[in-house]
């Protein structure tokens, strides 16, 4: 499995050189998802989702290795997309 946050999809090609069954990634244009036809599964997630829990994992990271490091997340959501039901 190959995994990119965000616009992975110049990465294909190092995905399928890899090995990787599964490429979860985001930003594949129509015609780049033929170009994985038969040698690997493109999972496009979305930018924004493939994104958004990095701030926590960063933040987890630092917290365990710096533990006098003052952390602070913001709460703005950068995602432009919007979502209707």
């Amino acid at each position: 499995m190959a995994v990119c946050g965000g616009s992975g999809s110049f990465l294909l090609k190092e995905a399928i050189q890899a090995g990787a069954d599964l490429f979860v990634t985001a930003d594949f244009k129509y015609h780049q998802f033929f170009d994985a036809e038969g040698k690997i599964i493109i999972a496009d997630i979305g930018h924004y989702e493939s994104e958004q829990f990095t701030s926590e994992i960063f933040a987890e990271i630092l917290n365990e290795k710096f533990p006098n490091f003052a952390i602070l997340l913001s709460n703005l959501s950068t995602n432009p997309v919007k979502y209707f039901c």
